[in-house]
């Protein structure tokens, strides 16, 4: 069955392993395949080797990052839910030849879809980045 709490970990290990650029097969198991959609900013990916392409990009571009989970809303119908994602990012950045890198902070608004598998194992079938909140002083994307 399908519980908040099991979203909520997922939510909490998404991000720690992004924070910490895990290798792709860490994170692939916590994304479906085949129905994946992601809506970043920058680019819409599909599947896992669309996410991977992002993510190996992004982890060239963002370093220190910390991700702070503030939120996860669930509305759970059967094995199937969609979700309600707060997270604080904070990302450095550097450009070169800029003499210093820059931090971001920032609330990032999301909206998730998640399944339960055959396997019981509840998977991000839908990530979409509903927009982006920066704190004061921060630099932006």
């Amino acid at each position: 069955m399908l519980t908040q709490e099991a979203i909520k970990a997922l939510a909490v290990d998404w991000y720690k392993k992004l924070d910490v650029h895990v290798p792709m097969v860490e994170v692939l198991p916590l994304l479906a395949d085949a129905e994946l959609e992601m809506v970043f900013p920058e680019a819409t990916v599909y599947g896992h080797a669309g996410f991977e392409g992002w993510f190996q990009r992004v982890i060239r571009i963002f370093f220190d990052e910390v991700h702070t989970v503030k939120l996860v809303e669930s509305e759970i119908t059967d094995n199937t839910a969609v979700v309600k994602v707060v997270v604080q990012w904070e990302a450095s950045v550097w450009n070169a030849p800029e003499p210093f890198s820059k931090r971001i902070k920032c609330d990032a608004f999301q909206t998730w879809e998640v399944k339960l598998t055959d396997a019981g194992k509840v998977v991000i079938t839908k990530y979409i980045v509903d927009g982006l909140e920066y704190h004061v002083g921060s630099a932006t994307l």
